[in-house]
């Protein structure tokens, strides 16, 4: 087991080091940045804060010092934000996950439950229903889905707010707050759920059909087992070991906020940081976000192996 993590850590290093090269060599060489595309900069001030900045030093001399930088936590300066990068994330990025650990659990629940019974009831209109749902899910653009949601229950019904995490001006703390951020998070949360749950739901419902069509479901069906047993006992355990490959992906995910979703609701996540950071070509707070995402990809691959692993102890790490 050490040794299998021996190996791992220096892959994970090996594949971290080269994606950060590649990423930093990406935004380094992409034309224009911040200092020369502000227009109220004079040509002196730009050449000042590129020298400041080291902005006009050597593609590797830039990359070897914010390397260093990085191994000691320090992911540099947003010059839009005017702030560190790291604090930036420690304001932003906890709405994102707050989003979408929510919606990740109902979406996990939701394809659990409706793809098992859509499996057992393979071609009845139950399953019939269920799929027509699946490809309407993943066939509609977020950003309709979310208008829609907007201008039936927020703008028509006025149910529930249009966005923003809290109401302008409110001084709400304690479990007002609480009742006041769950309130605005509805919308955005049911629009996350719907657009992952078609597709999962389509996976679970693939592998049970699969699971149930094996030998020892029929064997624990013969020795009298009830159904609702044999089904989330022994088959959707089964059915959840492919399953487990795509846990790998939720952890960035989980923090990697939703760049559309966030931005349509106006929710103040790292989704919507991103996207203003990457129109004011603040390439600093572009490059940690990226490299947090990478690294977090590359936890997530491990956790991904080790889980199935437990789940299934004949797989060897």
């Amino acid at each position: 087991m050490s040794t299998y993590f021996v190996k791992r850590l220096t892959y994970m290093a090996i594949i971290l080091l080269a994606a950060s090269f590649l990423i930093f060599s990406l935004y380094a060489m992409t034309p224009g940045d911040f200092i020369t595309g502000n227009i109220k900069l004079t040509p002196e001030r730009k050449a000042e804060l590129r020298e400041i900045y080291g902005l006009n030093k050597p593609l590797i001399e830039r990359y070897l010092t914010w390397m260093k930088n990085a191994v000691h936590g320090d992911f540099g300066y947003s010059l839009a934000q005017q702030k560190p990068v790291l604090t930036l994330f420690n304001q932003y990025i906890w709405n994102s996950f707050l989003l979408a650990i929510v919606s990740t659990f109902l979406t996990w629940l939701i394809a659990v439950v409706v793809g098992v019974i859509a499996a057992y009831k393979q071609y009845s209109w139950f399953d019939t229903l269920v799929m027509v749902l699946i490809f309407a899910a993943m066939s509609i653009p977020s950003f309709f889905i979310g208008l829609f949601l907007i201008k039936v229950l927020a703008v028509d019904l006025k149910w529930l707010p249009p966005g923003g995490m809290i109401t302008t001006g409110s001084n709400a703390q304690g479990f007002a707050y609480v009742k006041e951020v769950i309130h605005h998070m509805t919308l955005p949360v049911i629009v996350m759920t719907l657009l992952g749950v078609g597709s999962l739901t389509r996976y679970f419902r693939s592998n049970m059909i699969d699971v149930i069509k094996q030998d020892y479901i029929r064997t624990a069906r013969a020795k009298g087992l009830a159904e609702r047993k044999v089904l989330f006992t022994h088959a959707l355990r089964n059915a959840l070991l492919p399953a487990i490959t795509l846990v790998g992906f939720e952890l960035p995910a989980l923090f990697g906020g939703s760049l559309i979703i966030e931005k349509i609701f106006n929710w103040p996540g790292i989704g919507q940081l991103y996207m203003q950071s990457f129109g004011l070509r603040d390439y600093p707070l572009l490059m940690g976000f990226t490299m947090f995402i990478a690294v977090l990809t590359v936890i997530g691959t491990l956790l991904s192996d080790i889980l199935y692993h437990l789940a299934d102890p004949r797989v060897k790490l």
